[in-house]
């Protein structure tokens, strides 16, 4: 029989990894189900991805091999308590809510629950995503073979320490917004200099990208990479120093900080 994959929440995040899956083949959409609590939600799931949704959460945690919880961290408490007695025997709780620890987890599941802390980003959607994990001891090596083999189909994936989430939940997880920022800013800019702004939007987005591959495929340090583009007297060399001239890289790093502060706050 195959597996089936289940999901509380039909949010964005939850969004992305059903695209991804069912992309990628890891999952037909037949093995597929998500519960939400708005008929709404629900119907738009059923429309774009062909899957089964319903507003039953202990429906899905019955009929789920591995179950995403997809839900903001204030309502954890209220689901788990609903759904714990439905879990399946050999099921194993894929957790993605910020600040939710494995301490929070062990409390509110049943003894022997399996279950897994991860951190996705919103480019699994298009096959770019970075997932980390954190593991723990129900969690055996085959299990998180199997768990890495489903995220790796949506990009990459890291087995971390937990006490590292916070720090990737503002480096990866929240970083997305980031990046989407700044090609907005690159755009704006293309179109003050005359530049169409849909066309603007590609460059932009196509320089991140490709700036983004160099630093994962040649392995140099990105500030190498960054010397080998400043030419002496040229014009990038410029527009450098005026990065750094309005804090271009302390802003970047005050973001994270206060990103990773915000997570350690929700922890439960």
């Amino acid at each position: 029989m195959k597996k089936v994959i289940g999901f509380i929440g039909c949010g964005n995040i939850a969004q992305a990894i059903i695209g991804s899956v069912i992309k990628s083949e890891v999952f037909s959409v037949d093995n597929i189900i998500a519960s939400a609590p708005s008929l709404s939600s629900r119907e738009e799931v059923e429309k774009k991805y062909g899957i089964q949704t319903t507003e039953d959460n202990k429906e899905v945690a019955s009929k789920s091999d591995y179950l995403v919880l997809a839900i903001k961290s204030f309502v954890y408490d209220a689901v788990l308590k609903e759904i714990k007695d439905y879990i399946r025997e050999d099921a194993i709780i894929i957790s993605i809510g910020a600040g939710i620890t494995s301490n929070y987890l062990m409390e509110n599941l049943n003894e022997g629950t399996k279950f897994i802390r991860a951190m996705p980003n919103t480019p699994i959607l298009v096959g770019e995503g970075m997932t980390a994990f954190s593991t723990n001891k129900t969690i055996s090596k085959e299990d998180l073979d199997r768990i890495l083999g489903i995220f790796n189909s949506t990009g990459k994936t890291e087995v971390i320490d937990e006490s590292l989430m916070n720090g990737f939940t503002s480096l990866s997880g929240s970083s997305p917004a980031y990046i989407f920022m700044l090609i907005e800013a690159m755009a704006d800019a293309g179109v003050i200099e005359g530049i169409p702004r849909a066309k603007a939007y590609t460059m932009a987005a196509q320089a991140v990208l490709g700036s983004a591959k160099m630093v994962l495929e040649t392995g140099l340090h990105p500030g190498e990479l960054k010397d080998n583009v400043c030419s002496p007297a040229g014009t990038t060399i410029e527009a450098v120093a005026s990065l750094e001239k309005n804090g271009f890289r302390a802003a970047i790093m005050e973001a994270i900080k206060v990103c990773a502060d915000k997570s350690r706050e929700m922890e439960k």
